[in-house]
């Protein structure tokens, strides 16, 4: 044979087995590709769930506050007057004069009652007292407590509505399924200004179940 020979003619001609690359070999870069794609894959994913759970946290810390944050923003901003207190006074009801009272009822964030006056307004006299009815249903299937916090409108007509019965000075409980019927009783003081002849009293209904837990009513034997 020639020593011009390529190579494989020469192997071919000494009867010499083909050299072939060893799997090992082979297969290592593959392994460390691969761990090192799973290692750069992991770390995002890390970095997702780990915002997801300050997100969850965050979100819960803010319906845990609403409540409490909704009384601050009415006293900074005066959005709404804060009504006043249970009120145990008299007054001598006004004939001559009317004023139109709205009822309006909202559910804050991830409040899933049904929650609404039985009616839209009504028209009262001053110092009369007055009666409203709203209803909440609850139509979960686990026990609900909810706080009812009110408001109204104008806010410089606030210290003049007077309640002398609300759900809003209690926390409600509410089993699953179940409904109620929650009175609201006030009095349009007689010193409100006359040029004030349309009040709004809002309600907007909290779920504070995980400040309160209610207890569960067991019903059968």
């Amino acid at each position: 044979m020639g020593a011009g020979l390529p190579a494989m003619a020469v192997g071919q001609a000494l009867n010499l087995p083909a050299l072939r690359p060893s799997s090992q070999a082979s297969q290592l870069p593959q392994k460390v590709q691969s761990q090192v794609g799973a290692m750069a894959d992991s770390v995002p994913l890390k970095r997702l769930v780990t915002r997801l759970l300050i997100l969850v946290l965050a979100m819960f810390a803010f319906g845990f506050a609403l409540v409490p944050i909704y009384d601050v923003m009415c006293k900074a901003f005066g959005i709404n007057g804060k009504t006043a207190g249970q009120y145990e006074g008299e007054q001598m009801v006004d004939p001559s004069r009317q004023v139109r009272v709205q009822f309006l009822s909202t559910n804050a964030i991830d409040m899933v009652w049904e929650f609404h006056s039985e009616a839209d307004e009504i028209v009262v006299n001053p110092g009369a007292v007055n009666e409203m009815l709203f209803v909440a249903y609850n139509p979960t299937d686990k026990p609900m407590t909810a706080q009812a916090i009110p408001s109204i409108s104008p806010a410089e007509a606030a210290m003049y509505f007077h309640k002398t019965e609300c759900f809003c000075f209690t926390q409600q409980v509410l089993q699953p399924g179940e409904r109620i019927e929650m009175p609201v009783r006030f009095i349009v003081d007689r010193a409100m200004p006359k040029d004030v002849k349309h009040l709004t009293l809002a309600y907007t209904l909290f779920d504070i179940t995980a400040r309160q837990p209610p207890v569960a009513v067991r019903t059968g034997g």
